[in-house]
């Protein structure tokens, strides 16, 4: 008697690949279009199109808007956060000067990524229900940033007044960022952070 093989039945994984695939397209391009068109133009239609999928599909993922931009937020302050991570870590692997590390705040509050935030900060700012998914979002990214460029300055935070000015300085390179939004504000801002670095190297000599 001869034994009939059981066909395998077909595996999930590409199918599920393609979905994660297919969210993923959608959350940065969802995140390009905050950043590109503002928080009236992120539309689900829109993001479909951009990401390249059909409105179907993406209505697959997220059924409404605030779903869609939900989703984005939390993936776009993950992303920040990895970035500034990264960045950073690699700076303080080096011992980078205080204006490698200012510069370098400087160019990631004016990047895609923080020009995506400022629109939702804005449109939270009158919509409670996304207010409060954007709050505790931002203060993760705010506890983290605040940790990272500790480290990359080499900073003693035991010293009086070094925790405020380094608070102070991601207070600066956020409000920088805000400018840059309605003009390239470059120029000044190289001045501004050349002038900053050399403030925090006083504050911050007795523990470099």
């Amino acid at each position: 008697m001869t034994t009939q093989a059981v066909p395998r039945a077909p595996s999930r994984e590409p199918q599920q690949d393609r979905s994660r695939a297919t969210r993923q397209r959608l959350l940065e391009a969802a995140v390009d279009c905050l950043a590109s068109v503002g928080w009236a133009g992120t539309t689900v239609a829109v993001v479909a199109e951009r990401a390249g999928v059909s409105r179907g599909a993406a209505q697959h993922h997220f059924h409404t808007r605030e779903e869609l931009v939900t989703a984005a937020v939390e993936y776009g302050s993950e992303v920040r956060m990895t970035q500034m991570r990264e960045r950073l870590d690699a700076l303080a692997g080096r011992r980078p000067s205080t204006l490698d590390v200012v510069t370098l705040l400087g160019e990631m509050y004016t990047a895609p990524l923080f020009r995506a935030a400022l629109q939702l900060w804005v449109a939270a700012s009158s919509d409670e229900q996304l207010r409060a998914q954007v709050l505790p979002l931002e203060a993760r990214v705010g506890r983290e940033a605040h940790r990272l460029t500790v480290e990359a300055l080499g900073a003693d935070e035991s010293l009086p007044g070094v925790r405020e000015t380094v608070q102070a300085t991601l207070d600066l390179v956020r409000g920088l960022g805000l400018a840059d939004l309605l003009t390239d504000d470059s120029t000044r801002r190289d001045r501004l952070l050349h002038q900053w670095a050399e403030t925090l190297d006083t504050v911050l000599s007795p523990a470099r």
